[in-house]
């Protein structure tokens, strides 16, 4: 039990001054959240044509020496819904989006948006039988494709049940005013712009808050991944929570993004913020470490969205004397670790972390509304922390089959009560939808949402993250399928079987990932150079195991499946596994034997991982 994790009343007391500060924002926020389910109208085009009717001049998006205001982003947005409806896109239909963190990215979710159709949000990393399940998954009208990852798109394109007139293809340039050329057989919206009327295209209904927004890729626990629905009315509880609630921007604000936009950190939390200030994006293609600070006071930014991974690598790079000099004084996103709370905030002279958690397929959210140290925050929502076997993997039902809440300081599996107010939308695969469901929790009937994470109780609705549970693992930021790399694993020359699992390295935020694999021939014979390759082909990067273990047989439970506890115990301490280890070290080419001297110089951060 974690007593020093437990809030005390003195402790909420002494944020009551804040809170009645941020209060009007945060009842304006609770209200349109509340309103926002159903046949409700509204989504997310009206909160951009909101911004840029009170703030038509304001710069809306920035990116690198680029600028669109809010009225020119609005306009950009209709005339490529016009185009995209032209050609067929209508309301309801599916758009896939291939592009990396690029001005065009937003404004093709909002011309999909104000067309009523989906925007499926497609991982850039993701490469051949990922990224072609990935698309064919949510059955595609046409595919809007950025000129960076048209080789990645054109790999699979053989494989792709899409329209043969509905590949779009977007310059890697700043299209709205230099649409560049596209190749041979690919729609050119870009270049067709400025025949296209530049007022919102009409729709033969108004969009509503059940309607499907985009969809976000998630890699499930089973699978390949799967497409998470998103509605607009989530977005709608996004931009009033986290927007008038807890960010609390204001119009001279601008917010600092490198987080990937196929996430809802980033295109919910961050840029739903922004939305409800009338603020500016800086929208950053990828992140830097070493040009953090430097595009900070470049751009003014004021607050930026953070994962606890990119947290570390700004602590881990040397202190300057004027790092907290800077303009910075929000920070919003989730995985900070509470080791390194305290000493991020003092470096760069952070004043507000807005922690929160919520997942893309989720029906519960905490956000860090009162300031407060090492919490995820606060929940109006129904929820309950219980009992979790991590031996059985399962939650812990008592004599009457009913599950057990934790008492605060205690750890436990987290679960949202399934609501009117709360609905789990689940996946576009029900069977996955009903596998996260648990019925009969509390009382006969009900129905929770099961997270799959362990948070501890801290008290007053608020909680903090523990870990995360089940054939799924974070590591980078990005959620690791164990089946996925199974997959492919066992689809290599000479592995029998493989079993993947998360383990830790020292100083990392998230888990590493590792295969325990058992080999059809003599390890001597086996091309351990070429698995490697054959993994950094078939999966992203961040997916890719840094350590193997071989193991002549697999342990299995009664019920056949494989007892990953152990091997995530032992991890890949040679002092604690008598197997023969081999780790990825950075920059390397080839897996390499763990001894108990690499092992230690791993853990001891001599690697950068």
């Amino acid at each position: 039990m974690n007593h020093a994790a437990v809030l005390s009343l003195p402790r909420l007391l002494s944020r009551v001054p804040y809170l009645l500060a941020g209060l009007p924002g945060i009842l304006r926020g609770l209200r349109l959240a509340s309103r926002a389910r159903g046949s409700a109208v509204g989504g997310l085009a009206d909160c951009v044509e909101r911004a840029a009717r009170s703030n038509p001049q304001g710069i809306a998006l920035i990116q690198g020496d680029e600028r669109i205001r809010y009225a020119e982003l609005d306009q950009w947005a209709n005339r490529l819904a016009h185009r995209l409806r032209a050609g067929g896109l209508a309301q309801g239909d599916c758009a896939v989006l291939l592009l990396e963190n690029r001005l065009e990215l937003l404004a093709c979710v909002i011309a999909c948006a104000k067309l009523g159709a989906v925007a499926a949000l497609l991982n850039s990393s993701q490469r051949g039988q990922v990224l072609a399940h990935s698309i064919n998954l949510v059955k595609p009208r046409v595919a809007l494709v950025g000129e960076e990852l048209l080789a990645a798109f054109e790999e699979v394109e053989g494989q792709l049940q899409l329209p043969t007139d509905g590949r779009y293809y977007f310059a890697d340039r700043p299209t709205w005013r230099d649409p560049g050329q596209a190749p041979a057989g690919w729609q050119h919206p870009a270049a067709e712009l400025t025949a296209q009327p530049d007022t919102p295209p009409p729709l033969a209904r108004p969009v509503q808050a059940e309607d499907p927004c985009f969809y976000i890729y998630t890699s499930g626990t089973t699978g390949l991944p799967k497409a998470v629905v998103f509605n607009h009315g989530r977005f709608l509880k996004g931009y009033g929570i986290f927007g008038f609630g807890a960010v609390r921007l204001g119009r001279d604000d601008r917010l600092y993004c490198s987080l990937p936009f196929y996430h809802a950190t980033a295109m919910v939390v961050c840029w739903g913020s922004v939305l409800s200030a009338g603020a500016a994006l800086i929208m950053v293609r990828k992140f830097s470490a070493s040009r953090f600070l430097d595009e900070v006071r470049r751009h003014g930014a004021t607050a930026f969205g953070y994962v606890g991974e990119l947290c570390r690598y700004l602590l881990d790079r040397p202190a300057r004397p004027d790092d907290a000099d800077n303009p910075l004084r929000i920070m919003v996103g989730n995985g900070m670790r509470p080791a390194i709370w305290g000493s991020f905030k003092q470096r760069f002279g952070i004043q507000r972390v807005v922690e929160f958690y919520a997942s893309s397929e989720g029906n519960i959210g905490f956000t860090n509304l009162l300031n407060l140290d090492n919490t995820v925050g606060f929940t109006p929502y129904p929820y309950a922390i219980v009992r979790y076997d991590r031996e059985s993997e399962a939650p812990l039902r008592d004599a009457q089959g009913r599950l057990q809440r934790v008492k605060p300081g205690e750890p436990g599996l987290l679960i949202g009560e399934i609501t009117a107010k709360t609905p789990f939308h689940g996946y576009t695969d029900p069977a996955k939808t009903e596998s996260c469901i648990l019925r009969d929790v509390f009382k006969p009937g009900d129905a929770w949402f099961n997270t799959g994470d362990l948070m501890l109780h801290q008290g007053w609705r608020h909680a903090q993250f523990v870990d995360r549970l089940g054939d799924t693992f974070r590591w980078k930021g990005e959620n690791v399928s164990t089946t996925e790399v199974e997959a492919v694993l066992d689809g290599i020359e000479g592995v029998g079987e493989a079993v993947v699992y998360g383990v830790e390295i020292a100083g990392t935020n998230g888990r590493a990932g590792m295969a325990c694999i058992r080999l059809d021939r003599d390890p001597a014979d086996f091309d351990f150079q070429g698995l490697l390759a054959e993994l950094r082909r078939e999966l992203p990067h961040y997916a890719v195991p840094l350590f193997l273990r071989l193991s002549e047989k697999m342990e299995t439970t009664d019920t056949f499946k494989h007892k990953k506890a152990p091997l995530k115990d032992q991890g890949f301490d040679p002092t604690r596994c008598a197997d023969p280890l081999y780790a990825w070290l950075p920059g390397d080419e080839r897996y390499v034997p763990v001894d108990a001297r690499l092992h230690a110089a791993i853990q001891g951060g001599e690697y950068r991982y």
